[in-house]
Protein backbone atom coordinates (compact mmCIF):
# COMPACT_ATOMS: atom_id res chain seq x y z
CA UNK A 1 0.00 0.00 0.00
CA UNK A 2 1.32 3.25 -1.06
CA UNK A 3 2.25 6.09 1.90
CA UNK A 4 -0.55 7.78 0.47
CA UNK A 5 -3.20 5.15 1.55
CA UNK A 6 -3.69 5.48 -3.21
CA UNK A 7 -4.91 1.66 -2.71
CA UNK A 8 -7.48 2.35 -0.05
CA UNK A 9 -8.58 4.85 -1.94
CA UNK A 10 -9.32 2.74 -5.09
CA UNK A 11 -10.67 0.00 -3.13
CA UNK A 12 -13.40 2.29 -1.62
CA UNK A 13 -14.36 3.51 -4.86
CA UNK A 14 -14.57 0.29 -6.34
CA UNK A 15 -16.61 -0.80 -3.75
CA UNK A 16 -19.10 2.38 -3.83
CA UNK A 17 -19.13 1.54 -7.78
CA UNK A 18 -20.27 -1.98 -7.08
CA UNK A 19 -23.04 -0.66 -4.41
CA UNK A 20 -24.45 1.97 -6.91
CA UNK A 21 -24.10 -0.81 -9.91
CA UNK A 22 -26.24 -3.29 -7.15
CA UNK A 23 -28.79 -0.34 -6.66
CA UNK A 24 -29.22 0.69 -10.33
CA UNK A 25 -29.94 -3.16 -11.19
CA UNK A 26 -32.33 -3.44 -8.65
CA UNK A 27 -33.95 0.06 -9.24
CA UNK A 28 -34.33 -1.35 -12.92
CA UNK A 29 -35.14 -4.67 -11.92
CA UNK A 30 -37.99 -3.39 -9.87
CA UNK A 31 -39.24 -0.93 -12.72
CA UNK A 32 -39.69 -3.74 -14.99
CA UNK A 33 -41.93 -5.81 -12.99
CA UNK A 34 -43.88 -3.08 -11.75
CA UNK A 35 -44.29 -2.36 -15.80
CA UNK A 36 -44.90 -6.44 -15.96
CA UNK A 37 -47.52 -5.49 -13.13
CA UNK A 38 -49.48 -2.74 -14.64
CA UNK A 39 -49.93 -4.37 -17.92
CA UNK A 40 -51.11 -7.81 -16.48
CA UNK A 41 -53.89 -5.69 -14.35
CA UNK A 42 -55.36 -3.92 -17.11
CA UNK A 43 -55.37 -6.68 -19.25
CA UNK A 44 -57.23 -8.79 -16.03
CA UNK A 45 -59.68 -5.53 -15.99
CA UNK A 46 -60.11 -5.90 -20.09
CA UNK A 47 -60.83 -9.46 -19.66
CA UNK A 48 -63.36 -8.78 -17.07
CA UNK A 49 -64.80 -5.89 -18.74
CA UNK A 50 -64.46 -3.55 -16.46
CA UNK A 51 -65.66 0.07 -17.34
CA UNK A 52 -65.67 3.22 -15.74
CA UNK A 53 -68.55 4.25 -18.11
CA UNK A 54 -70.62 1.31 -17.10
CA UNK A 55 -70.14 2.32 -13.30
CA UNK A 56 -71.55 5.80 -14.19
CA UNK A 57 -73.95 4.91 -16.25
CA UNK A 58 -75.68 2.64 -13.74
CA UNK A 59 -75.35 4.84 -11.10
CA UNK A 60 -78.47 6.29 -10.74
CA UNK A 61 -79.86 2.47 -10.27
CA UNK A 62 -77.50 1.87 -8.10
CA UNK A 63 -78.94 4.45 -5.91
CA UNK A 64 -81.94 3.74 -6.05
CA UNK A 65 -81.76 0.11 -4.68
CA UNK A 66 -79.56 1.79 -1.96
CA UNK A 67 -82.64 3.46 -1.05
CA UNK A 68 -84.38 0.20 -0.58
CA UNK A 69 -81.50 -1.43 0.70
CA UNK A 70 -81.62 0.94 3.73
CA UNK A 71 -85.90 1.98 3.66
CA UNK A 72 -86.19 5.75 4.89
CA UNK A 73 -88.75 6.53 7.92
CA UNK A 74 -88.63 9.41 10.84
CA UNK A 75 -87.76 9.12 14.29
CA UNK A 76 -90.20 10.65 16.52
CA UNK A 77 -91.28 12.12 13.65
CA UNK A 78 -88.56 14.64 12.75
CA UNK A 79 -85.41 12.80 12.71
CA UNK A 80 -84.67 10.75 9.36
CA UNK A 81 -83.86 7.33 10.72
CA UNK A 82 -83.80 3.70 8.61
CA UNK A 83 -86.82 1.78 8.83
CA UNK A 84 -86.11 -1.31 10.75
CA UNK A 85 -89.52 -2.19 11.55
CA UNK A 86 -89.31 -3.48 7.68
CA UNK A 87 -86.63 -5.89 8.26
CA UNK A 88 -88.13 -7.46 11.18
CA UNK A 89 -91.43 -7.44 9.22
CA UNK A 90 -89.63 -9.63 6.95
CA UNK A 91 -87.61 -11.68 9.32
CA UNK A 92 -91.05 -12.95 11.17
CA UNK A 93 -92.61 -13.15 8.06
CA UNK A 94 -90.20 -15.82 6.53
CA UNK A 95 -89.23 -16.92 10.06
CA UNK A 96 -85.52 -16.20 8.81
CA UNK A 97 -84.32 -17.24 11.85
CA UNK A 98 -85.25 -20.89 11.71
CA UNK A 99 -83.78 -20.71 8.00
CA UNK A 100 -80.47 -19.57 9.76
CA UNK A 101 -80.68 -22.35 12.39
CA UNK A 102 -80.70 -24.56 9.17
CA UNK A 103 -78.54 -23.11 7.71
CA UNK A 104 -75.84 -23.76 11.03
CA UNK A 105 -77.21 -27.00 10.94
CA UNK A 106 -75.23 -27.47 7.62
CA UNK A 107 -72.17 -25.76 8.98
CA UNK A 108 -72.10 -28.40 11.94
CA UNK A 109 -73.00 -31.47 10.65
CA UNK A 110 -70.87 -30.91 7.28
CA UNK A 111 -67.96 -30.40 10.26
CA UNK A 112 -68.78 -33.03 11.63
CA UNK A 113 -69.01 -35.50 9.24
CA UNK A 114 -66.08 -34.36 7.68
CA UNK A 115 -63.80 -34.82 11.00
CA UNK A 116 -63.12 -38.95 10.50
CA UNK A 117 -62.18 -38.75 7.08
CA UNK A 118 -59.79 -35.93 7.75
CA UNK A 119 -58.32 -37.14 11.02
CA UNK A 120 -57.35 -40.73 8.97
CA UNK A 121 -56.14 -38.69 5.33
CA UNK A 122 -54.39 -36.37 8.26
CA UNK A 123 -52.59 -38.77 10.39
CA UNK A 124 -51.28 -40.89 7.29
CA UNK A 125 -50.43 -37.66 5.05
CA UNK A 126 -47.72 -36.98 7.88
CA UNK A 127 -43.99 -38.23 7.17
CA UNK A 128 -43.81 -39.47 10.69
CA UNK A 129 -46.80 -42.08 10.29
CA UNK A 130 -46.49 -43.24 6.49
CA UNK A 131 -42.93 -43.30 5.26
CA UNK A 132 -41.96 -41.64 2.06
CA UNK A 133 -43.34 -41.66 -0.68
CA UNK A 134 -46.30 -43.47 0.09
CA UNK A 135 -47.91 -40.53 2.59
CA UNK A 136 -48.20 -38.56 -0.96
CA UNK A 137 -51.03 -40.60 -2.03
CA UNK A 138 -52.88 -39.28 1.00
CA UNK A 139 -51.69 -35.87 0.89
CA UNK A 140 -52.22 -35.82 -2.94
CA UNK A 141 -56.18 -37.06 -1.86
CA UNK A 142 -56.26 -34.34 0.32
CA UNK A 143 -55.25 -31.84 -2.38
CA UNK A 144 -57.37 -33.46 -5.02
CA UNK A 145 -60.18 -32.68 -1.95
CA UNK A 146 -59.24 -28.66 -1.61
CA UNK A 147 -58.50 -28.18 -5.24
CA UNK A 148 -62.79 -28.33 -5.66
CA UNK A 149 -64.19 -25.80 -3.87
CA UNK A 150 -66.94 -26.65 -1.60
CA UNK A 151 -70.10 -25.26 -4.33
CA UNK A 152 -68.82 -27.55 -6.89
CA UNK A 153 -68.26 -30.58 -4.60
CA UNK A 154 -72.39 -29.78 -4.22
CA UNK A 155 -72.95 -29.85 -8.19
CA UNK A 156 -71.55 -33.20 -8.19
CA UNK A 157 -73.79 -34.72 -5.63
CA UNK A 158 -77.10 -33.47 -7.41
CA UNK A 159 -77.33 -37.42 -8.56
CA UNK A 160 -77.55 -38.53 -4.57
CA UNK A 161 -80.99 -35.56 -3.93
CA UNK A 162 -80.69 -32.69 -6.13
CA UNK A 163 -79.92 -29.79 -5.04
CA UNK A 164 -80.88 -29.41 -1.38
CA UNK A 165 -79.23 -28.77 2.45
CA UNK A 166 -78.59 -33.10 2.18
CA UNK A 167 -76.27 -32.44 -0.62
CA UNK A 168 -74.93 -29.14 0.58
CA UNK A 169 -74.05 -31.13 4.00
CA UNK A 170 -72.42 -33.67 1.84
CA UNK A 171 -70.26 -31.31 -0.11
CA UNK A 172 -69.06 -29.29 3.45
CA UNK A 173 -68.35 -32.77 4.58
CA UNK A 174 -65.70 -33.41 1.65
CA UNK A 175 -64.28 -30.07 1.85
CA UNK A 176 -63.49 -30.44 5.60
CA UNK A 177 -61.95 -33.61 5.03
CA UNK A 178 -59.10 -32.04 2.24
CA UNK A 179 -58.98 -28.53 4.46
CA UNK A 180 -58.88 -30.14 8.08
CA UNK A 181 -56.93 -32.81 6.98
CA UNK A 182 -54.32 -30.85 5.58
CA UNK A 183 -54.43 -28.90 8.71
CA UNK A 184 -54.21 -31.95 11.12
CA UNK A 185 -50.91 -33.47 9.04
CA UNK A 186 -49.31 -29.85 9.30
CA UNK A 187 -49.69 -30.30 12.94
CA UNK A 188 -48.51 -33.31 13.37
CA UNK A 189 -45.18 -32.69 11.15
CA UNK A 190 -44.37 -30.28 14.36
CA UNK A 191 -44.47 -32.80 17.01
CA UNK A 192 -41.59 -33.29 19.40
CA UNK A 193 -39.74 -36.63 19.02
CA UNK A 194 -39.01 -36.95 23.22
CA UNK A 195 -42.77 -38.38 24.11
CA UNK A 196 -42.80 -40.67 20.84
CA UNK A 197 -39.25 -42.16 22.24
CA UNK A 198 -40.66 -42.23 25.72
CA UNK A 199 -43.36 -44.35 24.44
CA UNK A 200 -41.22 -46.52 22.03
CA UNK A 201 -39.15 -47.50 25.09
CA UNK A 202 -42.21 -49.05 26.72
CA UNK A 203 -42.68 -51.38 24.09
CA UNK A 204 -45.61 -49.89 22.54
CA UNK A 205 -45.95 -50.99 18.71
CA UNK A 206 -46.59 -49.06 15.80
CA UNK A 207 -50.00 -48.25 16.52
CA UNK A 208 -50.28 -47.29 20.08
CA UNK A 209 -46.91 -44.83 19.34
CA UNK A 210 -48.98 -42.71 17.19
CA UNK A 211 -51.75 -42.76 19.00
CA UNK A 212 -50.05 -41.69 22.55
CA UNK A 213 -46.59 -40.49 21.56
CA UNK A 214 -47.87 -37.97 18.53
CA UNK A 215 -51.76 -37.58 18.85
CA UNK A 216 -51.58 -36.63 22.40
CA UNK A 217 -49.54 -34.15 22.02
CA UNK A 218 -51.61 -32.21 18.86
CA UNK A 219 -54.99 -33.06 20.92
CA UNK A 220 -55.23 -29.26 21.62
CA UNK A 221 -54.54 -28.04 18.04
CA UNK A 222 -56.79 -30.31 17.17
CA UNK A 223 -59.90 -29.34 18.33
CA UNK A 224 -58.58 -25.27 18.09
CA UNK A 225 -58.93 -26.09 14.12
CA UNK A 226 -61.53 -27.93 13.99
CA UNK A 227 -63.49 -24.74 15.53
CA UNK A 228 -61.61 -22.44 12.70
CA UNK A 229 -63.03 -24.52 10.26
CA UNK A 230 -66.37 -24.67 11.52
CA UNK A 231 -66.17 -21.20 11.23
CA UNK A 232 -65.40 -21.61 7.44
CA UNK A 233 -67.90 -24.22 7.18
CA UNK A 234 -71.05 -22.29 8.47
CA UNK A 235 -69.85 -18.84 5.86
CA UNK A 236 -70.14 -22.03 3.18
CA UNK A 237 -73.34 -22.97 4.17
CA UNK A 238 -74.72 -19.80 3.59
CA UNK A 239 -73.43 -19.68 0.16
CA UNK A 240 -74.82 -23.22 -0.44
CA UNK A 241 -78.26 -21.84 -0.56
CA UNK A 242 -77.14 -19.14 -3.38
CA UNK A 243 -77.06 -22.40 -5.54
CA UNK A 244 -80.56 -23.66 -3.79
CA UNK A 245 -78.89 -26.00 -1.45
CA UNK A 246 -81.29 -24.20 1.23
CA UNK A 247 -81.08 -22.69 4.50
CA UNK A 248 -80.51 -18.61 4.75
CA UNK A 249 -78.75 -18.06 1.41
CA UNK A 250 -81.53 -19.63 -0.56
CA UNK A 251 -83.42 -16.60 0.64
CA UNK A 252 -81.53 -14.69 0.07
CA UNK A 253 -81.09 -15.51 -3.77
CA UNK A 254 -84.78 -15.48 -4.10
CA UNK A 255 -85.36 -12.02 -2.67
CA UNK A 256 -82.05 -11.23 -5.11
CA UNK A 257 -83.86 -12.65 -7.82
CA UNK A 258 -87.17 -11.21 -7.23
CA UNK A 259 -85.28 -7.53 -7.00
CA UNK A 260 -86.60 -7.77 -3.36
CA UNK A 261 -83.33 -5.22 -2.07
CA UNK A 262 -85.18 -4.69 1.21
CA UNK A 263 -85.97 -8.26 2.33
CA UNK A 264 -82.63 -8.85 0.97
CA UNK A 265 -81.05 -6.45 3.63
CA UNK A 266 -83.00 -7.95 6.41
CA UNK A 267 -81.38 -11.47 5.22
CA UNK A 268 -77.93 -10.21 5.11
CA UNK A 269 -78.78 -8.45 8.65
CA UNK A 270 -79.40 -12.15 9.90
CA UNK A 271 -76.56 -13.75 7.99
CA UNK A 272 -74.21 -11.34 9.48
CA UNK A 273 -75.48 -12.14 13.12
CA UNK A 274 -75.22 -15.63 12.57
CA UNK A 275 -71.41 -15.82 11.06
CA UNK A 276 -70.32 -13.23 13.32
CA UNK A 277 -71.91 -15.14 16.58
CA UNK A 278 -70.64 -18.47 15.58
CA UNK A 279 -67.02 -17.07 15.10
CA UNK A 280 -67.08 -15.51 18.20
CA UNK A 281 -67.98 -18.13 20.06
CA UNK A 282 -65.22 -20.26 17.76
CA UNK A 283 -62.78 -17.46 18.98
CA UNK A 284 -63.32 -17.93 22.61
CA UNK A 285 -63.26 -21.46 22.36
CA UNK A 286 -60.24 -21.43 20.87
CA UNK A 287 -58.30 -18.74 23.26
CA UNK A 288 -59.66 -20.69 26.47
CA UNK A 289 -57.92 -24.13 25.08
CA UNK A 290 -54.61 -22.57 24.12
CA UNK A 291 -54.48 -20.73 27.42
CA UNK A 292 -54.84 -16.91 25.83
CA UNK A 293 -56.18 -14.02 27.91
CA UNK A 294 -58.05 -12.90 24.61
CA UNK A 295 -58.99 -13.66 21.13
CA UNK A 296 -59.98 -12.09 18.25
CA UNK A 297 -62.12 -9.10 19.23
CA UNK A 298 -65.95 -8.83 18.37
CA UNK A 299 -64.97 -5.51 16.71
CA UNK A 300 -62.32 -6.92 14.05
CA UNK A 301 -64.91 -9.91 13.71
CA UNK A 302 -67.58 -7.16 12.19
CA UNK A 303 -64.75 -5.31 10.35
CA UNK A 304 -63.69 -8.08 8.60
CA UNK A 305 -66.66 -10.06 7.88
CA UNK A 306 -67.44 -9.40 4.27
CA UNK A 307 -63.84 -10.16 3.19
CA UNK A 308 -64.43 -13.58 4.70
CA UNK A 309 -68.01 -14.47 3.08
CA UNK A 310 -66.45 -13.36 -0.08
CA UNK A 311 -63.33 -15.60 0.50
CA UNK A 312 -65.56 -18.66 1.72
CA UNK A 313 -67.73 -18.45 -1.81
CA UNK A 314 -64.32 -20.70 -3.40
CA UNK A 315 -63.11 -22.59 -0.11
Amino acid sequence: MRPDGGTTTGNLEGALSDITLTKRIKWGMAFVLSLAFGFLFFQALAEVGFSLAEIVYYWPEFQEALGEFFPRTSLFGVLPFVDVGSYWQFIQERNLFGAAIVTLAMGFAGTILGIPGALLLGVLGSERVTPYPFNFIFRGTMSVIRAIPALVWALIYIPLGGVSPFTATLAIGTDTMGNLGRLFTDALEEVEDGPIEAIESTGANRRQTVVFGMLSQVFTPFIAWTMYILEINTRIAVTMGLIGGGGIGYILQTQRSLFKYTNMMATILVIFLLVVSVEFVSQRVRSYIRGEEEGLSFLKLVVEFPQRMARSLWE
